[in-house]
C-alpha cells in the first residue's frame, strides 16, 4: 500500500493483504486493464511500473484523470461501486496483485486497521484528484508541468523510487500533454524552457531536477496534500 502515509501497516496486516492476492500478472506497457463501465470484483496493487486513469473524448484525444506509481492501489473505489467510470491502463511494463473483492470484505470485517488504511488510501486519491484540478484549472502551462513533475517526484521518492534528486520516468511527450491539457509540442517547449532555465532535465525517461525550489515556485506546488512521513520530505536525510 501507498507507502507515503503516516499511519503504519503491521508486519501482521501486510501479510493479511499478501495472503489477500490471488495472482500476480505482468502486463505490457500500454495494455488496457478495464473499459469503463465494465464490472470490476477484483482491487489492483500496481507492484511495479506506472499506470493511469483515463477518458476519452469524442474526438478520439485522451485525458489522463490520475496516474499510478508503485504501492498504489488503482481501483479501491470500484469496490464500492462495482464499477469504473472511466478507463484503466498502463503506461509502461506493469506488475500487479490482484485482490477479490470478497477477500475485500474478510479484510474490512475481521481487521478494522487495515481497513482504515484502505479507506485512507481513497481519501489521498481524492486530495491528489482536487490537486489535479487545480493544477489544469490555474496554472499555465509551464507551471503544470513543474508542478505534475515534481508531485511524481514526491510520490516515487516515498516508496524508494528515486535517487537523490532523481527518478525514472518513461512517460512521452503525448503522455505528459494527455495528463496536463496540452499538446505534445507544447510539452516540448516547456521542457525546453525549463532545461535551458536550469530546473531541470528529462532526457531518455530520466528526470533530473536541478533547482527544487525555483521549481516548486513556478508550480505553485507544496506537498502537503501527499500527506508525507517527515523523512520523506525533499531533502531529508
Amino acid at each position: 500500500m501507498r507507502g507515503r502515509g503516516r499511519i503504519g501497516m503491521t508486519d501482521a496486516e501486510k501479510d493479511v493483504l499478501e495472503q489477500s492476492v490471488e495472482r500476480i500478472e505482468k502486463l505490457p506497457a500500454r495494455t488496457i486493464l478495464t473499459r469503463r463501465g465494465d464490472p470490476v470484483s477484483y482491487s489492483t496493487l500496481l507492484l511495479s511500473g506506472v499506470m493511469c486513469r483515463y477518458m476519452d473524448a469524442r474526438d478520439g484525444f485522451r485525458q489522463l484523470v490520475a496516474l499510478q506509481v508503485t504501492g498504489d492501489f488503482v481501483d479501491l473505489h470500484g469496490y464500492p461501486l462495482r464499477r469504473l467510470d472511466h478507463d484503466v491502463g498502463t503506461l509502461t511494463e506493469a506488475t500487479i496483485a490482484l485482490i477479490p473483492h470478497a477477500r475485500v470484505d474478510t479484510i474490512l470485517n475481521e481487521h478494522p486497521h487495515l481497513a482504515r488504511l484502505m479507506w485512507r488510501s481513497t481519501l489521498l486519491d481524492a486530495a491528489l484528484h482536487r490537486e489535479w484540478i487545480f493544477r489544469i484549472g490555474r496554472l499555465d502551462a509551464a507551471g503544470r508541468l513543474a508542478h505534475f513533475l515534481l508531485e511524481t517526484y514526491h510520490r516515487l521518492r516515498a516508496v524508494g523510487a528515486a535517487q537523490g534528486e532523481t527518478f525514472e520516468f518513461e512517460l512521452t511527450q503525448q503522455d505528459l500533454g494527455e495528463a496536463l491539457g496540452l499538446t505534445s509540442v507544447h510539452v516540448n517547449r516547456m521542457l525546453r524552457r525549463l532545461r535551458e532555465g536550469g530546473l531541470l532535465d528529462f532526457t531518455r525517461g530520466t528526470v533530473r531536477i536541478l533547482d527544487h525550489d525555483r521549481l516548486a515556485r513556478l508550480g505553485e506546488f507544496d506537498p502537503d496534500y501527499l500527506y508525507l512521513e517527515e523523512g520523506q520530505w525533499h531533502g531529508a536525510g
